[in-house]
């Protein structure tokens, strides 16, 4: 097995870790959570070019821009 082959498994328990976060009701959890989503979409789009998995690789694109946009949420959401 490849070493890039492993990315795969951070990848994914961050995904679900992002998961757990996001649901909080807490807006500070939450952010982490978009944090760590965010973390996995490189992950995630590191191991798609290698796979050669471009359609993972564009829609990690997507959800890292709809993460980015729950920070700023979140971050709009504690200011207030």
């Amino acid at each position: 097995m490849e070493l890039l082959d492993l990315v795969q498994w951070p990848a994914m328990a961050l995904t679900l870790a992002a998961s757990w976060w996001v649901a909080s009701s807490r807006a500070d959890k939450r952010n982490v959570g978009f944090w760590l989503f965010i973390g996995s979409n490189v992950l995630w789009t590191v191991w798609g070019v290698y796979a050669q998995a471009y359609a993972l690789v564009v829609l990690q694109l997507g959800l890292f821009a709809m993460n980015i946009r729950g920070t700023k949420k979140t971050d709009a959401l504690e200011s207030r």
